[in-house]
């Protein structure tokens, strides 16, 4: 519980800072990861996220050696709180009451899972079936790709509205998703005894190829899509999708049996399905602001 509460610190922290980095930046895009690169190696402000999202991953390998895979995420979700209030504090966003009212539903839904379980009958999984990580993770991966290279193209086109982020929220939510698979993979290898053998297992299996993949492309991905949209926004819709995916696939995979008790299986999938209703009912676009009136003045007479 400890290390999950630090992550929720750390990943907040750690995507308030980078955004604010990216504020200051030349546009940045997907289609020059190089001069990306160089962009935001060059910012100290940019590296500080960095490091703190990558303490976050680090808190992750502990908390999946011990808690199933749906409790971590509802306890990871609840971050969205601090992201929030960083977000308007540091960045000076502000959000929507329909923004609100989602989040909110967010919140309720994710702790409808959290009670939902129960510590002595939930079981931690510590091994997947390769085939099945495999037909689970790659066609995730092509789509969250196929979905960010979508919203890019219409995003070009001059007349749409401006993007709110949830395109992009769930595109690299997918593949924050599968790197959470391939965490709690990595993390089933982690041991004091025989190391060497642990560490050629773990090269033999599909995990750190996966986290490479996720974390080069999610890298590139989710910072132009934080510095064209709000933080407050684009953040609780990509902790949404990862955190669906990987509790109700990762559960699955990874043989976390669901509950047995009727009133703990209806909590569980009452608040899956109100999570996933209320990120299909988010606004898609920002308000655009209203066009300076060229309407001449009417003349009062004296």
């Amino acid at each position: 519980m400890a290390a999950a509460l630090i992550a929720n610190l750390l990943y907040s922290t750690g995507f308030v800072l980078e955004k604010r980095a990216l504020t200051a930046m030349p546009s940045v895009s997907v289609r020059s990861p190089a001069r990306l690169l160089r962009q935001v190696l060059g910012s100290p402000l940019w590296i500080g996220g960095s490091l703190a999202l990558a303490a976050g991953f680090g808190a992750q390998l502990a908390v999946y050696r011990t808690l199933p895979i749906a409790a971590a995420q509802g306890i990871f979700v609840s971050g969205l709180v601090l992201l929030l209030l960083l977000s308007s504090v540091l960045l000076g966003e502000r959000t929507s009451g329909r923004e609100r009212y989602a989040v909110a539903g967010i919140l309720i839904a994710l702790l409808m899972v959290v009670l939902s379980l129960n510590e002595d009958n939930d079981t931690v999984g510590h091994g997947a079936p390769v085939p099945l990580i495999l037909t689970v993770c790659l066609p995730s991966l092509a789509a969250g790709v196929w979905l960010y290279g979508s919203a890019e193209r219409r995003a070009k086109h001059r007349h749409r509205m401006p993007t709110a982020g949830v395109e992009y929220g769930v595109a690299v939510g997918l593949l924050y998703g599968v790197s959470s698979l391939a965490i709690k993979g990595v993390s089933s290898y982690l041991t004091t005894e025989d190391i060497g053998g642990a560490v050629g297992d773990l090269l033999r299996s599909p995990y750190p190829y996966l986290l490479l993949f996720t974390g080069a492309f999610g890298l590139v991905m989710s910072q132009a899509a934080l510095q064209r949209c709000r933080a407050s926004l684009i953040v609780p819709v990509c902790t949404t999708v990862t955190s669906l995916f990987t509790a109700v696939l990762g559960t699955l995979a990874f043989g976390e049996a669901l509950p047995h008790e009727p009133v703990r299986l209806t909590l569980r999938i009452a608040g899956t399905v109100l999570a996933v209703s209320v990120l299909v009912a988010m606004p898609k676009h920002d308000t655009a602001p209203p066009p300076p009136s060229t309407a001449p003045k009417e003349l009062t007479s004296g």
